[in-house]
């Protein structure tokens, strides 16, 4: 058993993540900022614990992750203004492994997107340009830290049911269903060899695509 702390426990995906790492006998806590969320967290399983991850200091985050074995963030602002773009996905998040490492919980799984890069091309007049920003500042700094991190990079998410089945550094957009995700993130706590690596991963077709755990495989 293996104690999982999730940021951003109310997203669709850490919603789908939470009863794959339950069912294998794992403990989940997941953070949510709004207090009526906490059925449906509840409802996966999971613990619902309630803090604004945008307002905690590092050392009171690190007082959230204490005690736990890893730490999976998938919390986002969800677009809105730039500030708290950069507030939640960049500032939050680089706190957040500042924090892991003052508890002593080095597993840290990020769940960015495919095109978080230096280069991302897209143009600062853009609107999606803090959220490009901010992700790629955040998995630099998950890089430069001491964490055993792992940045898993899906391309376009979809409600599609999941296949299973992954492409690494796919073409295009990389669309893959938020139900592979999860399963990809589950798969990622238990795969050492994860450790130190971007993934960037879509769905594919039915020729390029492999099961997931032999897309993490090394």
């Amino acid at each position: 058993m293996s104690r999982i702390l999730v940021f951003g426990g109310h997203g669709r995906i850490a919603l789908l993540l939470a009863p794959l790492l339950t069912a294998r006998g794992d403990e989940v806590t997941g953070v949510i900022r709004n207090p009526e969320h906490t059925a449906d967290v509840e409802a996966t399983g999971a613990r619902a614990l309630v803090a604004d991850v945008e307002g905690l200091v590092v050392d009171e985050l690190a007082e959230l992750i204490r005690g736990h074995d890893a730490v999976v963030w998938s919390a986002g602002a969800g677009g809105g203004s730039p500030e708290r773009t950069y507030a939640v996905d960049r500032d939050a998040a680089q706190r957040s492994m500042d924090a892991s490492e003052r508890a002593g919980v080095r597993r840290y799984v990020m769940v960015s997107w495919l095109g978080s890069t230096a280069d991302h091309g897209v143009p600062e007049d853009d609107s999606f340009f803090p959220y490009a920003d901010a992700k790629w500042a955040a998995d630099e700094h998950l890089r430069g830290s001491g964490l055993e991190g792992t940045i898993l990079a899906p391309g376009t998410l979809t409600f599609d049911e999941p296949t299973g089945r992954i492409r690494i550094d796919p073409e295009g957009s990389g669309a893959v269903s938020r139900a592979d995700v999860a399963a990809v993130i589950s798969a990622s706590l238990q795969e050492p060899c994860t450790i130190g690596r971007t993934i960037r991963f879509g769905n594919g077709d039915a020729e390029s695509a492999v099961p997931i755990e032999q897309a993490l495989a090394c």
